[in-house]
């Protein structure tokens, strides 16, 4: 029994030095040291064994130092430098450029490069080479050029073929066929008489999309088949699709460029002036090309 009161003597003390000396050294979580002082006060013996077990486990894995030196936790201290690749620089020139100075053999070495990757969003660049004076490097760019029309054509064929067999999956093509023709047509490889054919296919997909599913048609959408039309001065379907734009993307600022353009094209200066109005009182961030469109036709 004495042997037991002296553990609960010796247990209070404990206790009560355990709290009175963090407290002297000035703890921040006084709440937590409070909480051990009042298990090892209510568990005697168990109650600093358990504190005492804790803390050696604490020192043994959780109070190395971290190493830091690789973890940055502000934006604003993060300064990441990339040099620029001058060599890679002094050797790339525009389609331009490389037709007007190159040699022959840099030429066509040129052309294979070029070839050698998707060559759909180059197709303008490989036209130009169809007047090179250097007659291999034309006929190739020619034979290339032919390829690929000749594949956009059969591939459009096939999928206005799926669209007119398919119901479940037909917007699923029209989707797609909108934008794999616009990859193309911006580009103006084609005759006006094929373009404007072409055009009017991509208008028809429009159509189907915005009738059956317009919530899907999206504002690059929108955007691709009104400068279709308005680079073949087909203005009044041109405007059709502007409006349509903005009744389902008011807050986007091709909505608002379409509409610029084409009443620059037709020189209404009146209508011009009104859309700019729109757009400066919305809360629209408008990009340099746009300001310049403003300058010019001001």
């Amino acid at each position: 029994m004495d042997k037991f009161v002296i553990l609960l003597i010796a247990n209070s003390i404990t206790a009560i030095v355990y709290f009175i000396w963090n407290f002297m050294r000035k703890k921040e979580n006084m709440l937590g040291y409070g909480a051990k002082s009042l298990i090892m006060f209510l568990c005697p013996g168990l109650g600093p064994l358990y504190v005492c077990l804790a803390y050696v486990i604490y020192l043994s894995f959780f109070s190395k130092e971290v190493d830091l030196a690789d973890v940055v936790f502000r934006k604003d201290r993060v300064q990441t430098y990339t040099h620029a690749d001058e060599e890679w620089g002094r050797t790339v020139v525009s389609m331009e450029e490389a037709l007007a100075v190159t040699d022959k053999d840099n030429l066509r070495t040129l052309m294979l490069n070029v070839v050698r990757g998707d060559i759909r969003n180059s197709l303008a660049s490989i036209s130009l080479a169809l007047g090179s004076e250097d007659s291999e490097t034309s006929h190739y760019a020619a034979s290339v050029l032919q390829d690929s029309l000749n594949d956009f054509r059969a591939t459009v064929q096939k999928c206005r073929n799926e669209i007119a067999k398919q119901e479940e999956n037909q917007i699923e093509y029209v989707v797609m066929l909108i934008d794999y023709m616009d990859q193309v047509l911006r580009q103006r490889v084609f005759t006006d008489m094929e373009q404007s054919a072409f055009v009017a296919v991509m208008d028809e997909m429009c159509e189907i999309l915005y009738d059956r599913e317009r919530k899907r048609m999206t504002s690059v959408q929108f955007e691709a088949v009104s400068l279709r039309h308005l680079e073949m001065r087909e203005y009044e379907t041109c405007e059709k699709w502007c409006r349509r734009a903005k009744e389902c993307y008011p807050d986007m600022l091709a909505t608002y460029t379409c509409l610029l353009k084409l009443y620059f094209s037709m020189e209404k200066r009146e209508q011009f002036f009104e859309v700019m109005d729109e757009l400066r009182s919305s809360d629209i961030v408008i990009d340099n090309e746009t300001l310049e469109l403003i300058r010019v036709f001001q």
